[in-house]
């Protein structure tokens, strides 16, 4: 049997050992409040909600809420996101960096307005990149990939007959996208992801109202010459498609008005 001078000796040692305290409520509603405010705060700092308010400005460029001309306030930007103006101005620099925001000294920061001939020549490169993309996914696709693809366009269907415009315009940029992505070159993949965004913005600000900015049965027609093989079927039909889809711009159409946070899609 232990001694009382034993048991005292145990005592004393196990009352030496550094207790690791809980945390109560009250220093967990503090650690709260001491992350940034806002709908899309992050989870971690930095590079992550920096990630996210680029994704979320690029994504309504995309999906064409977002409209050419529009003013990007930083104020109202740091107010929408609950961060910093420093974060927000490295932000709108990756973007103008990606043709999606033009910096205007003195001015603040606009969505990017391409000029007609931007517009031309954004158009011939789109046509010549996936050109050369939809050879390559002709020549490599697997009967995977393809249902992958046809999975996307039945995707695509439901939302055109949901009238769900900025999903429908995300889904037709993203089919383009994807075949980017079966093509299997990253080269051509990252030309195109930077067109597409630039070609976004186009049609955001002249597609006339209820003209769709991808006819669906045209990208079924594609993958369909890509499902037989027929290379040189599907280069023309994506080459028809795009003409198609110039053509039918209103370079003389007036932008809407919006607010900011509508916009992006967080109103």
């Amino acid at each position: 049997m232990a001694s009382s001078a034993d048991t005292h000796r145990s005592k004393r040692k196990r009352a030496a050992k550094p207790l690791r305290a809980k945390p109560s409520m009250r220093s967990k509603r503090a650690a709260a409040k001491s992350k940034p405010a806002g709908p899309l705060t992050a989870s971690t700092e930095g590079d992550d909600i920096e990630t996210r308010i680029y994704r979320t400005v690029f994504d309504s460029v995309m999906s064409q809420r977002l409209m050419p001309g529009t003013k990007l306030p930083e104020a109202a930007l740091c107010e929408l996101f609950g961060v910093s103006r420093s974060l927000v101005r490295k932000v709108l620099q990756r973007l103008a960096h990606d043709h999606i925001v033009q910096l205007r000294p003195n001015r603040g920061a606009i969505v990017a307005v391409p000029t007609r001939e931007e517009t031309r020549q954004i158009f011939e490169a789109r046509r010549a990149l996936e050109a050369a993309i939809v050879a390559l996914v002709a020549e490599r696709a697997t009967k995977a990939d393809l249902s992958a693809l046809r999975a996307q366009l039945h995707e695509e269907h439901q939302a055109v007959h949901r009238f769900d415009q900025p999903a429908w315009a995300r889904l037709a940029s993203g089919f383009h996208l994807r075949l980017a992505e079966l093509a299997g070159n990253d080269i051509l993949r990252g030309h195109l992801v930077e067109n597409v965004s630039r070609c976004s913005l186009i049609v955001a600000l002249h597609e006339p109202p209820g003209n769709a900015s991808c006819e669906h049965d045209e990208h079924e027609a594609i993958v369909a010459a890509i499902g037989r093989g027929d290379a040189a079927g599907a280069v023309a039909l994506m080459d028809r498609h795009l003409r198609e889809l110039e053509r039918h711009l209103d370079l003389d159409g007036a932008p809407r008005e919006r607010s900011l946070a509508r916009l992006l899609g967080m109103a």
